[in-house]
C-alpha cells in the first residue's frame, strides 16, 4: 500500500491532506491565534529593514540625540514585536501539531485494535507501528511547522516583493532574476538530498528490524551460540545505514555551499549595484539598505518554499497512508440492534458450520461440522493436527464468521449478539501465552474493568498460581518483565489459567491450558478446573489423558468434522482414531 501511495501524483497525494480536516476543526480558536501571531511576526519582520532604512537616512543627520533616539526605538520596537509574535506563533502551531498527532495516533490505534484476524494475517505488524510512529511525526512537522512557516514564507514573499519595487523599482527586475538563479539549484539539489534522506531512513529502519529479530530470538542465538554471526550481520548493516548518512551528508554540504555562495554573490552584486545608484544620487544610503534587507527576505521566503513543497508531498504521501487504516472496517462488527446476551448457564448449538481461513479460501479447515454442548457441559476436544480444533475456538469468539452454518448460544446466532457482550461472556486460556509488560496482579486482572485484589487472588489460587506469586519480591506487585520472560513456561500458563479465571465467564475455554505445566501443578489445576466448571460451560482442547477423562463427553475431530463422541473407555473401544491419539498423544 506504501509504494502505490508513494506512485501517485503529487497533486493527488497533496489532496489526501484534506483528511486532516476532522482533526484540526476542533481546533479553532488555536488555529485563529497562531495566525494572528504569524501575522504579527510577520508584520514586524517586514518593519525592520523600513526602520533600518530610516535610521540610516535621518538618525544620523539628527541635529540632537533624541530624533536619533526615536529612530532606534523604532527599530528595536519592531525587532521586539517579530520576536515575540514569532515566540507565540511558534508555540501555538507546536501545540496544535503535537495535539493534532496525538489525536490521529489515538485513532489509529483504536482503528486497529478492533480489526480482525484476518487483517493482521496480510497486513505486516512492522508496517502498521511504522506508520503509528514515523508517519504521524512527518504529520506532526507539517502542522507545526511546515504550514507555518509556509504561510510566512508566502506572505514574507509577496509583501518583499512589493517593498522591492516601491523602494528601487529599477532594481526589482535584478532582484527577481537573481532569485531565479537562487531557487532553481535549491529545487534540482534539494530533491536530490530528499532521495537520499529517504534511503537513509530506510537503512536506519533495516537496523531496527535486525536488531529487533536478534534480540527477540535472543535465546536461540545464544543456544546456538550465533552471537558473532549475529553480530557480523548487525554490523554490516549499521555499516551500510552510514554510508547512506554519509552521501546524505555530503549532499547537503553541496547544497549549503551552493545556497551560500549564491545567496552572497547576490547580495554582493545588488550592493554593488546600490552603491553606484547611491553615488549618482538615484538611491539614498537608506534606500539601499532598507532594499538589501528586503532582496534577503524576499531570497529567503523563495528558497523556503521551495523546500517546503518537498515536506509537504511527503506529509501528504504519511497521511495518505494513515487514512487507509482510518478507512478500515473491521468484517466482524456487532449488528446495528443486537440480541440481548442469553442469561448462563450457556448452551452452545454448531450447526452444519463449514469455513476456510480467508487467505486459504480452497482449503475448509470446517466442513460441516454439528454439535450440540449442553449448559454446564465440560467437553474435551481430541484429535490431530489441523482437524480444526482451534479454528473451533476462534468462530465461538468470533473472530471470524462461519462461510456456512451457523453457530446459536443458548438459541441466539453469535452474529446476532453484542460483540463486546459475546467475547465478555468467555474466558480464553491460548495455546501460546501471552502476558503483558506489567505486574502479575495486572496480567490476572487484565479483563476486569476495575481492579479487585481480592477476586485476584481467589482466581491465583484456583490456578494454583497463589504459592509461586507470593514468593515473589513483591508478591502480585512484583514486575513481570516484557512477555513475562522472568517466569516459567508452567508459570505463566497458570497465569493465563488465573486471568480467565478472574472473569468468571459463564462459558470458559481451554487451548491446551495444561500442556506447559508439570505433573503436580496439573494435578492443582485440574482439580481447580473440576471445581469452577460445575457452574459454566467449559471446551478443552486436550492433549492430556487427565483432562479427557474428567470430562463429561469427548468429542473427536478429523478433517473439520466430529467423527466420534463419548466417554474415554467407549471411545477405545468403538473410535479407531480416538484409540491411536490416545496410544500416540496422551500421557499418564
Amino acid at each position: 500500500m506504501e509504494n502505490s501511495a508513494n506512485q501517485r501524483p503529487a497533486s493527488k497525494q497533496v489532496a489526501s491532506l484534506s483528511a486532516l480536516r476532522p482533526f484540526l476543526i476542533r481546533y479553532r480558536l488555536q488555529i485563529l491565534l497562531a495566525l494572528v501571531f504569524l501575522l504579527i511576526s510577520a508584520a514586524g519582520a517586514l518593519a525592520i529593514p523600513a526602520a533600518v532604512g530610516q535610521v540610516i537616512d535621518r538618525g544620523f543627520v539628527a541635529e540632537d540625540l533624541t530624533r536619533i533616539n526615536r529612530w532606534f526605538w523604532l527599530l528595536a520596537g519592531a525587532a521586539a514585536v517579530m520576536a515575540v509574535g514569532g515566540g507565540l506563533r511558534f508555540y501555538w502551531v507546536s501545540w496544535l501539531g503535537q495535539r493534532v498527532v496525538a489525536d490521529i495516533r489515538s485513532a489509529v490505534f483504536e482503528r486497529v485494535l478492533v480489526m480482525d484476524p484476518a487483517f493482521f494475517a496480510r497486513t505486516r505488524t512492522g508496517e502498521v507501528l511504522s506508520r503509528i510512529n514515523t508517519d504521524t511525526t512527518l504529520i506532526e512537522t507539517l502542522v507545526g511547522s511546515t504550514v507555518s512557516f509556509g504561510l510566512r514564507n508566502l506572505l514574507m514573499l509577496v509583501a518583499s516583493a512589493l517593498a522591492l519595487v516601491f523602494t528601487a523599482p529599477s532594481l526589482a527586475g535584478v532582484i527577481a532574476l537573481l532569485i531565479i538563479l537562487i531557487v532553481v539549484p535549491v529545487l534540482v539539489l534539494g530533491r536530490w538530498v530528499r532521495r537520499l534522506s529517504s534511503r537513509a531512513q530506510d537503512r536506519i529502519a533495516d537496523i531496527s528490524a535486525r536488531g529487533d529479530e536478534a534480540i527477540n530470538a535472543i535465546q536461540t542465538v545464544q543456544a546456538f551460540a550465533r552471537e558473532s554471526h549475529e553480530a557480523a550481520r548487525f554490523r554490516d548493516i549499521v555499516e551500510q545505514a552510514l554510508g547512506a548518512n554519509q552521501r546524505r551528508i555530503a549532499a547537503s554540504t553541496v547544497l549549503i555551499v551552493v545556497v551560500i555562495l549564491l545567496t552572497f554573490c547576490s547580495m554582493t552584486f545588488v550592493l554593488w549595484l546600490g552603491a553606484r545608484a547611491v553615488l549618482s544620487g538615484q538611491m539614498s544610503p537608506g534606500q539601499l539598505g532598507q532594499f538589501v534587507l528586503y532582496a534577503a527576505i524576499t531570497a529567503g521566503s523563495t528558497a523556503g518554499l521551495s523546500e517546503i513543497w518537498g515536506q509537504i508531498q511527503r506529509a501528504a504521501g504519511a497521511m495518505e497512508r494513515l487514512s487507509e487504516l482510518l478507512q478500515l472496517r473491521p468484517r466482524i462488527e456487532s449488528p446495528a440492534e443486537p440480541r440481548p446476551m442469553p442469561e448462563p448457564p450457556l448452551g452452545l448449538s454448531i450447526e452444519g458450520v463449514s469455513f476456510a481461513y480467508p487467505d486459504r479460501p480452497s482449503e475448509p479447515v470446517l466442513s460441516g461440522l454439528d454439535l450440540e454442548i449442553e449448559p454446564g457441559e465440560t467437553i474435551a476436544v481430541v484429535g490431530p493436527s489441523g482437524a480444526g480444533k482451534s479454528t473451533l475456538f476462534q468462530l465461538l469468539l468470533r473472530f471470524h464468521d462461519p462461510d456456512q452454518g451457523r453457530i446459536r448460544l443458548n438459541g441466539v446466532d453469535l452474529r446476532d449478539l453484542d460483540l463486546h457482550e459475546l467475547r465478555s461472556a468467555m474466558g480464553l486460556v491460548p495455546q501460546g501465552v501471552v502476558l503483558f509488560s506489567g505486574t502479575a496482579a495486572e496480567n490476572i486482572g487484565y479483563g476486569l474493568d476495575a481492579p479487585d485484589p481480592e477476586l485476584i487472588e481467589r482466581a491465583a489460587r484456583a490456578a494454583a498460581a497463589h504459592e509461586f506469586l507470593s514468593a515473589l519480591p513483591e508478591a502480585y506487585n512484583s514486575f513481570l518483565g516484557e512477555k513475562g520472560l522472568s517466569l516459567s513456561g508452567g508459570q505463566r500458563q497458570r497465569l493465563a489459567i488465573a486471568r480467565a479465571l478472574a472473569k468468571d465467564p459463564p462459558l470458559l475455554l481451554l487451548d491446551e491450558a495444561t500442556a506447559s505445566l508439570d505433573a503436580e501443578s496439573e494435578r492443582l489445576v485440574q482439580d481447580a478446573l473440576d471445581e469452577i466448571s460445575r457452574d459454566r460451560t467449559v471446551l478443552i482442547i486436550a492433549h492430556r489423558l487427565a483432562t479427557v477423562r474428567r470430562a463429561d463427553r469427548i468429542v473427536v475431530l478429523e478433517a473439520g468434522r466430529v467423527v466420534a463422541q463419548g466417554r474415554h473407555q467407549e471411545l477405545i473401544e468403538n473410535s479407531e482414531l480416538y484409540a491411536r491419539l490416545a496410544r500416540l498423544q496422551f500421557l499418564e
